[in-house]
């Protein structure tokens, strides 16, 4: 049996109001104080048997002004871009590059070897190699035959 609700023209007027605000602040977050960066840097993250590739594009940006830390699971990438000064006889139509502040963090599941993290920086690509540590990678288990004693590997495709 469905139930049956009193219409409330003030919740109604309240669940809007909610959902615009959810609407608005998703894409703006620092103005709703949550968040004090600018922008949230793009990333592409690979999982391979090994490790972890972690790619960004940080045009523009010299990787020397790039934070970059790993710590209890999550990598960690910080930085801010400086917007270029207008001149007297220049009048811009369009201005969509991003500028200020910006940080990004992400949760890997397994453990890193961090001793081992290595980056690279390429025509504005930040890469990032995070191994993972030796009791995160997967280990194939052989099994012995009781009968004669021997260890028996499984076959590979």
């Amino acid at each position: 049996m469905s139930e049956i609700t009193r219409y409330n023209p003030f919740r109604e007027m309240l669940e809007l109001s909610r959902a615009m605000d959810d609407l608005f602040y998703r894409d703006y977050p620092s103005l709703r104080g949550e968040v004090d960066f600018d922008w949230k840097l793009p990333l592409d993250v690979v999982e391979r048997e090994d490790g972890y590739i972690v790619r960004a594009s940080v045009p523009g940006i010299d990787p020397k002004d790039l934070e970059i830390t790993y710590s209890e699971h999550t990598l960690t990438i910080k930085g801010e871009t400086q917007m270029e000064e207008s001149k007297e006889n220049e009048r811009y139509h369009m201005r969509e590059r991003r500028f200020g502040r910006f940080l990004r963090s992400i949760s890997l599941p397994d453990p890193v070897a961090q001793d081992k993290i290595e980056a690279s920086y390429e025509n504005g690509v930040l890469e990032l190699h995070l191994p993972k540590a030796e009791e995160a990678r997967p280990r194939r288990i052989s099994v012995l035959d009781k009968g004669s004693g021997k260890r028996i590997e499984a076959k590979t495709k």
